[in-house]
């Protein structure tokens, strides 16, 4: 089947931590497109679709913290939109457990256009900034090494 998002390299941001966040949630994406697609199932699409809304406040929340710590000017705009996503996320599943929404492959398709759009223009001119600034945090060799390793919590994402 084809996939809803296919990642490329030009979506990179130039940030390797924020571009590989970026291609989980292109994944999670995917893999509910191909829940509906494959009609496996509400409560299928449903977690898929939990998992996505908490991966992304989790991505959302690694950008701002670097967003702080390199005086990004546009933090308040890009955590903005930030927030205005995980509303209308928040807001659509309170109507899916009402009953009053579905997942449809034009939420799909929204959730595609906007993530693309959100990579493509605030990411990136975030990750130019932050390139830039030159940020280097100064990390201890533990630490290194943890964010280097293979997360065990990767596999509930």
């Amino acid at each position: 089947m084809t996939e809803l998002f296919h990642w490329s390299d030009d979506f990179s941001v130039g940030i390797e931590e924020i571009d590989a966040q970026h291609k989980e949630l292109v994944d999670l994406l995917n893999q509910l497109h191909d829940a509906i697609h494959e009609h496996h199932g509400r409560d299928t699409s449903r977690a898929i679709l939990d998992k996505l809304a908490d991966y992304t406040r989790t991505h959302f929340a690694v950008e701002e913290s670097l967003m702080r710590v390199s005086n990004y000017p546009d933090f308040a705009q890009h955590k903005q939109n930030h927030e205005d996503l995980i509303a209308q996320v928040h807001a659509l599943q309170e109507k899916l457990d009402s009953g009053q929404a579905a997942i449809t492959f034009e939420l799909l398709h929204f959730l595609k256009v906007w993530l693309t759009r959100h990579i493509n223009e605030a990411d990136k001119r975030f990750g130019a900034f932050f390139i830039t600034a030159g940020v280097q945090p100064q990390w201890s060799p533990e630490v290194k090494r943890s964010m280097e390793a293979k997360k065990w919590w990767w596999k509930f994402w």
